[in-house]
């Protein structure tokens, strides 16, 4: 691990001089690549910024709608692995009918909402 620049200070240095200084030098198609290119950098700073935080936060969603009480794993390979497989197992509930009707309904839609609402953040910096 590198103290300064971290990787995001030096991927807001990549995304400033794409933004600020490759953007209006250029014109036409490599005008419109460089803003794809900034835009690209500020999504991964973000997903780097907030990964952590963000699938804990699913994490403990998936567990509380599968009845599990527990803290999330510590490791990052272990919580992904958990993610992928609740969300598999909710997957199959929501195809057998279970979250047709009733409070699951509901957990599970609020679930679902708050995990777009942090993938949108990452996407495009702001929350709805």
């Amino acid at each position: 691990m590198n103290d300064r620049p971290d990787a995001g200070e030096l991927l807001e240095a990549v995304r400033c001089f794409l933004a600020d200084e490759a953007v209006p030098a250029l014109s036409g198609h490599a005008r419109y690549q460089a803003r794809v290119a900034a835009n690209v950098v500020a999504i991964v700073a973000r997903e780097i910024e907030l990964e952590a935080e963000h699938l804990a936060a699913e994490w403990r969603g998936l567990a509380e709608l599968h009845g599990a009480d527990a803290e999330p794993p510590s490791d990052p390979g272990v919580l992904r692995s958990e993610i992928e497989a609740w969300n598999a197992a909710l997957v199959e509930a929501i195809r057998a009918g279970q979250a047709d009707e009733g409070p699951w309904r509901r957990a599970v839609f609020d679930h679902l909402e708050r995990v777009v609402d942090r993938k949108l953040t990452v996407a495009r910096g702001s929350r709805r």
